[in-house]
């Protein structure tokens, strides 16, 4: 009788403590993951205040004053609504790429330069095409800045599968995302007057792009 007076004891103090177990298993998960949640929280409230109602030079000044690694973040967000699979590889990576972003099987390397008062010359983008290269594989780079490039990295980046993007441009590529613009932010047809980006448009003689900024400005181009 001992053994079973025994086990029923047991599974008594069990089927009352379970509930204790479960909610304190709760707490730990609870605290174990919201500090990185409220972290997310707090970032992505950041950049979307930080967007809401800026364009142009009031943009980038506002990109400016990102920490660096906080700019590295909102690049990923950024790529991230533009319809890429992101990841922010911090210091992991050598030769200064920042983020990875992959999209329809095609990996793209990003880095990234808060710049305020400096241009980025010539050899910051050898130096990053060069880490491009080791990684062997056929991918496209993409450096972002916040303020210019050089005239000579301008050149040397014609020969190379790296698309430059300074302040003004990486504006416009917000201004994409804010409007639900998916897909690589080369292959967005820009507006040849203001040069602001592009969507498709139906009107009497059929399709064609017209700006996102009509009827302020009318540009269009043949489909």
């Amino acid at each position: 009788m001992q053994p079973n007076f025994t086990g029923n004891l047991i599974s008594s103090v069990f089927i009352q403590l379970w509930p204790l177990f479960l909610l304190g298993a709760i707490i730990w998960v609870v605290f174990d993951l919201a500090p990185e949640f409220f972290e997310l929280f707090k970032r992505r409230l950041k950049f979307s205040s930080g967007e809401k109602w800026r364009s142009g030079r009031d943009l980038i000044k506002w990109l400016q004053n990102l920490s660096p690694k906080e700019f590295e973040q909102y690049i990923a967000h950024l790529f991230k609504n533009l319809g890429y699979s992101v990841e922010v590889t911090g210091r992991s990576y050598d030769g200064g790429i920042d983020v990875i972003a992959t999209k329809n099987g095609i990996t793209h390397y990003i880095q990234c330069k808060k710049f305020i008062t400096s241009q980025v010359p010539v050899g910051a983008v050898r130096d990053f095409y060069g880490a491009m290269a080791d990684k062997g594989a056929q991918a496209k780079g993409f450096f972002i800045t916040t303020n210019k490039f050089t005239l000579e990295a301008e050149k040397f980046a014609e020969s190379i599968p790296v698309e430059l993007i300074d302040g003004l441009k990486l504006a416009k590529y917000i201004e994409m995302a804010k409007m639900g613009i998916k897909g690589p932010a080369s292959q967005t047809k820009i507006c040849p007057i203001c040069g602001s980006p592009m969507i498709k448009r139906t009107g009497k003689f059929g399709e064609f792009y017209g700006c996102t900024r009509y009827p302020v400005c009318k540009g269009t181009l043949k489909i």
